[in-house]
């Protein structure tokens, strides 16, 4: 029997991949696949004029692929991310159009407790993957994401957060863990120079503020901003519970896509 989809499927497909597979967007997806990033950021890296960076972003931004913020540091300065659960899907849907048995569906990520590469009842064979997340306060975002790096990673990685300019833990950031599982009132902020001598794989900053002070760090860690808004401030005058509900959904993504990263680079390394 035939395989057949709807003429839409077929045509949205198409539309999909001309879209992506044009080389300054696909160059562009690239960049925005590793870090957010600034429109002037863009337009060096891909080594085209402003305005037409900007045109392509907006053929992107037109598709849902990609977001547009103004910076918390420098409201002149605009950053880009890619929505990747957006563009899972699309990129899935337009293999099934081809035919059913194209559907790509993202293989399960190994379990913690087995370690990467090991088998079943070992040990891990790599040492865990260190990640540090880095705001402002440490009261919120990196406290947030490092509660979930740790229960997703579990084994596999180490995460740790810490703040440019620490404060008290936020009560919602507590609240929204809580009802996912994850009990952070014992957490105390940091100051991110308590980490500046030590080794990590990953240091992703979560705040436009604290990307602009963010220090090197020894063994040239993987450098990767996300810029998420502060839900405390983002609701400043009004409940702020739904801002940080939203933020921790979008770090819960994030984050299972950090993972898929450091998998691959792990098992990428124990095949070289």
């Amino acid at each position: 029997m035939r395989h057949t989809t709807l003429p839409e499927a077929q045509a949205a497909s198409s539309g999909f991949l001309r879209l992506v597979g044009h080389p300054v967007r696909w160059q562009l997806l690239a960049e925005l696949a590793r870090s957010d990033r600034q429109v002037r950021e863009l337009t060096a890296l891909v080594g085209q004029r402003q305005s037409l960076t900007s045109y392509h972003l907006g053929q992107l931004r037109a598709a849902g692929l990609v977001s547009m913020r103004r910076s918390s540091a420098d409201g002149r300065d605009t950053y880009c991310s890619l929505n990747l659960a957006a563009y899972r899907e699309r990129l899935a849907a337009s293999g099934a159009a081809l035919h059913a048995g194209l559907r790509l569906v993202p293989a399960g990520l190994t379990q913690p407790a087995e370690g990467l590469g090991a088998p079943p009842g070992q040990s891990p064979a790599q040492s865990p993957v260190r990640v540090l997340f880095l705001c402002t306060g440490n009261s919120a975002r990196s406290q947030m994401a490092e509660a979930i790096l740790g229960r997703l990673g579990g084994s596999r990685v180490e995460a740790a957060s810490a703040g440019s300019h620490p404060k008290d833990l936020h009560p919602n950031a507590v609240r929204v863990m809580r009802e996912r599982g994850m009990d952070i009132s014992g957490a105390r902020s940091k100051h991110l120079s308590e980490f500046t001598e030590q080794r990590f794989d990953y240091v992703i900053s979560l705040c436009d503020r604290v990307r602009e002070v963010c220090p090197e760090f020894p063994g040239a860690p993987a450098m990767v901003h996300w810029s998420i808004p502060d839900p405390a401030a983002e609701a400043a005058n009004q409940d702020s519970y739904p801002a940080f509900v939203r933020t921790a959904e979008e770090l819960n993504t994030r984050i299972q896509f950090l993972l898929y990263a450091i998998e691959y680079s792990q098992k990428s390394s124990e095949r070289s």
